[in-house]
């Protein structure tokens, strides 16, 4: 019989819960694993590290779950309800202990407490994640924090999931169970098949899976067509709904999709885009299986709670096989790019047109020349002691010609350099944090970089080692992204930021315009700075400008975000920036950009 009881110690006495069917025999004697494998585990688990010989832990051993808490009554609790499941619970109540813990026990999975005195749980768990060999391990929180918000710095922190207090046991136990469950099979399938073809969660073919075909396609003769499907307003679903529910709806879109495209290959890529390999297809039959696409999924509702459906639409870039792509990296970036374009047209349905690749020359030959950076100072209103300034590209070619930013970066992503550019710009900032690390006021320089060189895997961990190497301090280097890219890539930006936030890295967003999509990265992403857009600048002049401008501040400060105004150039624009509530003015008025970090920030007066 089910019982009503909450996982809470202080409630009334616990009743028996009926346990989850098949979970005595998972570790009944018949199912147990062969003595030699015991005998390795317990080796394993007595010298803290795994044996030479010791095989790999079987997938009908019980599961281990290793509990952080520092209440005990809170951690005995959980261990006997996980006890009472089969699995084997381990507590473990100071933060110092956790690594010590993890090497003893060898948990499947790590039940976390958010609040501990010294270290936090996600201070914590993203120690956790930058430990060799633990950045897979399932971390899920327990917690009585309800904010929303607070849930979803929880997820930002390398968090898999937050389950929230009160919790019933069988809820509890189901969670965790399903958890390792998932994690132990993909491990297997990595171990006994190498790269798994198919998601185990949710039936589709891995990204892995799908790039290794695309690239085959690209070398046979046989045709087809290359679709990225991007589910619209994503963060807004996200936002009000939570996340678990927008996971659930970006799964069934996904199920849908698959469903209507069969026998062709669907991989997800990211929270809400697919990679959908159409092969045996001729190229006029291309546009009209994506146009199918957007009215099938959009067709019937989603649930997305119990008393609540919705419907999706999305936006699809496509592009005929095999085309003239070098490989599979460039036609995925292609249709990728194509997507966005989708985005803005009436019918949400683009095509990719070759004779973009055509122009790559001339981009190429646009960024042949010698690079060049200006700096322009970014002050505080009310006075502030950091010298802190925006890192502005030039491009210098070889006939004299100074190009902007404007007219470098846009070049150098069609051209498939932006990731070198925004890496030469990054180390150049870092020799200047080295050069003035003990300067006083100490310095705080704000890069720009693509969401494309964020995105890609290796990038956070060379900065983090560049960082470590010229023994630089994170908080002098704030990353800048522009909010249509975080719009975009809001995952891969907040994969980005948690594994920088340990090194004390800030990060900014810039040319922001407020708007329901737009407000909810504020209290997504873990940001310190917001650069509004250009056009408010203008806010002197227009009474419907400053309102806006008032607004977003208000927005903004609540979220404790800096707001700096920005390109302003004569003394009335700065002060209705100032009227509005910015903290920083950034603009000729202050200074125009040059090539020295020559500002007298202790004596600016504005």
């Amino acid at each position: 019989m089910a019982s009503t009881d909450t996982l809470n110690p202080s409630a009334r006495p616990i009743r028996a819960e009926t346990p989850p069917a098949d979970y005595w025999q998972r570790w009944s004697v018949r199912n147990a694993p062969p003595a030699e494998v015991v005998q390795a585990q317990l080796k394993t688990a007595s010298t803290g590290a795994p044996s030479d010989a010791a095989p790999s832990v079987a997938d009908d051993t019980p599961y281990r779950v290793l509990i952080v808490e520092d209440n005990r009554s809170q951690a005995l609790f959980a261990q006997s309800v996980l006890h009472g499941a089969g699995m084997q619970a381990f507590v473990q109540m100071e933060a110092e202990g956790v690594q010590q813990a993890i090497s003893a026990h060898r948990p499947d999975l790590i039940l976390m407490d958010l609040h501990m005195p010294g270290l936090d749980g996600m201070r914590l768990t993203a120690m956790i994640r930058q430990q060799p060999h633990q950045q897979l391990l399932p971390i899920v929180f327990l917690t009585g924090e309800a904010d929303p918000d607070r849930q979803f710095e929880v997820l930002d922190c390398g968090a898999d999931d937050v389950l929230v207090k009160p919790i019933r046991p069988r809820h509890l136990v189901a969670a965790v169970a399903n958890r390792i469950r998932r994690n132990r099979l993909q491990a297997q399938g990595k171990i006994d098949n190498g790269p798994m073809l198919n998601n185990p969660e949710t039936g589709l073919p891995t990204r892995h899976n799908v790039m290794r075909q695309l690239q085959a396609t690209l070398t046979g003769p046989q045709p087809g067509g290359l679709m990225f499907i991007e589910i619209a307003s994503a963060l807004g679903l996200r936002e009000r709904y939570g996340y678990a529910s927008f996971e659930r709806l970006m799964v069934q879109a996904g199920q849908r999709l698959a469903d209507n495209l069969e026998p062709h290959l669907l991989a997800r890529l990211n929270d809400n885009s697919f990679l959908l390999l159409a092969r045996g297809i001729a190229p006029d039959a291309v546009e009209p299986l994506a146009q199918r696409i957007r009215e099938r999924l959009s067709a019937q509702p989603f649930a997305a709670r119990e008393d609540e459906s919705v419907f999706l639409r999305c936006a699809v870039g496509h592009a005929p096989l095999p085309g003239s792509f070098s490989d599979a990296d460039n036609a995925l970036e292609a249709v990728e790019r194509t997507a966005l374009q989708a985005r803005l047209s009436n019918n949400g349905v683009t095509a990719y047109t070759p004779e973009e690749a055509a122009l790559n020359d001339e981009h190429l030959a646009l960024l042949d020349g010698q690079l060049e950076l200006a700096y322009q100072p970014i002050v505080a209103v009310a006075g502030g002691d950091t010298a802190q300034y925006q890192v502005l590209l030039r491009l210098r070619q070889s006939d004299g010609t100074l190009l902007s930013a404007g007219q470098v970066i846009p070049a150098a992503e069609a051209a498939g350099r932006i990731a070198d550019l925004d890496q030469q710009v990054v180390e150049h900032a870092l020799g200047l944090l080295h050069l003035y690390q003990f300067a006083q006021p100490p310095l705080r320089l704000f890069v720009s970089q693509s969401l494309r060189t964020l995105s890609r895997s290796a990038y956070a961990q060379w900065l983090l080692k560049a960082l470590q190497e010229r023994q630089v301090a994170g908080n002098g280097l704030v990353i800048d992204v522009r909010l249509s890219d975080a719009l975009v890539h809001a995952v891969s930006l907040q994969q980005f930021c948690a594994q920088l936030m340990p090194a004390g890295v800030q990060f900014c967003l810039s040319q922001f315009e407020p708007g329901d999509e737009a407000n909810a990265l504020l209290t997504q992403l873990p940001l310190s700075f917001i650069r509004m857009a250009a056009r408010y600048a203008g806010s002197h002049t227009s009474q419907t400008l400053r309102d806006e401008l008032r607004d977003a501040i208000d927005h903004a400060h609540r979220a404790n975000l800096q707001i700096i105004g920005q390109q302003i150039e004569d003394p009335q624009a700065a002060a209705a920036m100032w009227m509005g509530g910015v903290d920083f003015i950034q603009g000729n008025v202050v200074q125009r950009a040059g090539n020295e970090l020559n500002f007298d920030f202790q004596n600016a007066v504005l």
